[in-house]
This record gives C-alpha cells, sequence and structure tokens, in this order.
C-alpha cells in the first residue's frame, strides 16, 4: 500500500500534538511516561518533536492514560492546525 505524503496541516496537526503531549509530561522523565504507555522512548520522543505527526489510536490512548489526561485533548491539539487552515 502506498501512502499519500502528508500536508502541511497534517505535519502541524503532529507538531501541536507533540507540544501538547510535552506541555502535560512536564517534569516526569520521558522514560517513565513512555514505559507506562508501552512505547518506547525513542517513539515518545519523535512524537513530542513532531517527527511522527501521525501516531496510531492506540499510542494516543496510552499517553492519555499514563498522563492523566483526556483523549479528547490530544484530539484537540491534533485538530486545531486542520480548523485553522480551513477557517482560512
Amino acid at each position: 500500500m502506498v501512502r499519500n505524503p502528508l500536508t502541511p496541516e497534517q505535519l502541524e496537526a503532529g507538531r501541536r500534538l507533540g507540544q501538547r503531549l510535552r506541555a502535560a509530561r512536564g517534569d516526569r522523565p520521558l522514560v517513565e511516561i513512555a514505559l507506562t504507555a508501552g512505547i518506547s522512548p525513542e517513539t515518545l520522543r519523535k512524537i513530542e518533536t513532531g517527527r511522527l505527526p501521525t501516531p496510531a489510536f492506540g499510542t494516543i490512548a496510552c499517553l492519555s492514560e499514563a498522563l492523566d489526561l483526556p483523549v479528547q485533548d490530544l484530539a484537540d491539539a491534533w485538530t486545531a492546525a486542520l480548523r485553522l487552515r480551513s477557517a482560512s
């Protein structure tokens, strides 16, 4: 299966998601949150830096639980960039 390249809006959405996750993690160690969520620290690092802009839903659900953050907050962070683009 060939995957279409991500749009600039989707890349920006991934950056926003990463920023939201990083803010929610605060001073807690990245390794601790990653392992609690059942993902590798490198995967969490990639999500937080926007290098993995479209993580799987299961990954987001596990991070939501590990950070005690409603999954809707993470969905809102991702879709905010798309809403901003469609409003222009």
